[in-house]
């Protein structure tokens, strides 16, 4: 689970600062505030790392991506391609990680990895370039294992790492090739020191974690007749939901349980569940349209009793479905980014997200904690009014919930956390956070008043 971020000189932002990640984060505020950039960060990290091109350090994005940010000089700030991106990353890992220096007979041990990179532009050839990258394994405050590569001069770089010792090898002294992607030391780092092979490891727990990421955009698919299914499962429900049913169909057999000692659930049941607790649906079956077809229809029944087929029901079950299957279908330990999970949805179901979010990232399968994490854009003051009661009727901790505001600022956007209290209070709420109702009640009052009086004179 990712638990820190931070980046400079990206898009809006000059610089956020140490970003706290939760199991559930949430980000407010206005258009062009920022937040939704804060986003694509991670995204386009993600893509960069699934690049089939090594030497591209950034992958902006293209059609085939799930952001597309432009050049290099479209998404540094004030696009200013002479300023630094600066950004870090830290978060846990599944299971600790150990690495043994065998010349020193040590052996490090962390179940939290840290990265950071410092990335400018090349002149002359228009495309990034890594002045830095750094990993710690464990707690950099008690003697964690510290080792990165930095950029010395124009074709010359250099690797240290602390306490660990590199030992170089005897014979020839060639140069270190540069970094591949943002974040990977060149293979020649394992045949210039003897005992480098650990930053293989560590390269490798930064892909994972990347490849954990999980996205869902604002805008779903609309609802269709027919669905295909061949048996597959995919990775994930997909970045406008087009996998949604696949992801179900391929998940009939899964138990999920709502929480600790709590009795287990099959998936298609608890999907039902959720669309009967958000007043949408009474009951949802994914039916073969025929015994030996690979096309399958989705038969619902609404409050009447009526049997339909999904797309003769509200469009809002489409768009909010997408969102219930990746809580519970995601892999255990994944990042979930979701953009405006409360678009087409009435208030009343807007609030109940926060229960639906609350349960995912409280799920077990299997007897273990799911552990996902939910990185959440919204725009809905009903979702953190429920969010609040939900607090401080105890069914989440404050620590597991983080809360931003963004707004615009002089200096590039502003990021405030909001604080929680045990009951649910925001103690730093921002000045019209969504708008100012009382001005319109009391201009809505006066309205009224100058029109009774202007007919009675």
């Amino acid at each position: 689970m990712l638990t820190q971020f931070a980046v400079k000189n990206f898009k809006a932002w000059r610089d956020t600062g140490q970003i706290r990640l939760a199991p559930l984060t949430v980000f407010f505020g206005a258009n062009s505030a920022g937040k939704t950039s804060l986003l694509q960060f991670l995204l386009m990290l993600r893509q960069s790392s699934e690049s089939r091109d090594r030497r591209q350090v950034f992958h902006p994005g293209d059609e085939t991506t799930d952001v597309d940010l432009g050049t290099y000089r479209d998404l540094v700030y004030r696009h200013d391609a002479k300023r630094h991106v600066d950004f870090s990353l830290t978060w846990t890992l599944p299971t600790p990680m150990e690495v043994t220096d065998a010349l020193a007979n040590r052996t490090y041990t962390g179940s939290q990895l840290a990265f950071e990179a410092d990335v400018t532009f090349r002149k002359g050839d228009f495309r990034p370039v890594i002045q830095r990258l750094h990993y710690v394994l464990g707690d950099p405050a008690q003697d964690g294992l510290g080792v990165g590569m930095k950029r010395v001069a124009e074709g010359k770089h250099s690797v240290t790492s602390h306490p660990y010792q590199l030992v170089r090898n005897q014979g020839r002294v060639w140069p270190l090739l540069e970094p591949y992607r943002f974040y990977g030391f060149p293979d020649e780092v394992l045949a210039y020191f003897q005992n480098a092979g650990f930053t293989s490891e560590l390269v490798l727990a930064l892909e994972q974690q990347l490849r954990r990421l999980q996205y869902l955009g604002p805008l779903r698919q609309r609802p269709r007749r027919t669905y295909s299914w061949s048996g597959v499962a995919p990775e994930s429900v997909g970045f406008d939901g087009r996998y949604a049913i696949p992801a179900i169909l391929s998940s009939q057999h899964r138990t999920v349980n709502r929480g600790r000692n709590k009795r287990g659930e099959n998936f298609l049941n608890l999907i039902a569940r959720w669309l009967k607790e958000l007043g949408l649906l009474e009951d949802f079956d994914p039916r073969s349209v025929a015994r030996t077809s690979k096309q399958y229809e989705i038969v619902v029944e609404s409050r009447g009793g009526v049997q339909t087929n999904l797309p003769d029901v509200g469009f809002g079950v489409s768009q909010v479905l997408p969102v219930i299957v990746e809580c519970f279908y995601a892999a255990p330990h994944s990042t979930i980014v979701i953009e405006q999970p409360e678009l087409h949805l009435h208030p009343r179901v807007q609030a109940s997200l926060a229960d639906l979010f609350i349960e995912a990232i409280q799920a077990r399968e299997g007897g273990k904690d799911r552990q996902v994490q939910l990185l959440v854009e919204s725009h809905s003051e009903h979702f953190i009014y429920r969010l609040q009661r939900l607090i401080a009727e105890g069914s989440i901790s404050p620590d597991d919930v983080a809360l931003y505001f963004c707004r615009a600022g002089s200096d590039g956007s502003i990021i405030e956390p909001l604080e929680l209290n045990e009951y649910g209070d925001i103690i730093n709420w921002p000045g019209d956070f969504f708008g100012d109702e009382m001005e319109d009640v009391r201009k809505r009052l006066a309205a009224a008043a100058k029109r009774a009086a202007s007919k009675t004179s």
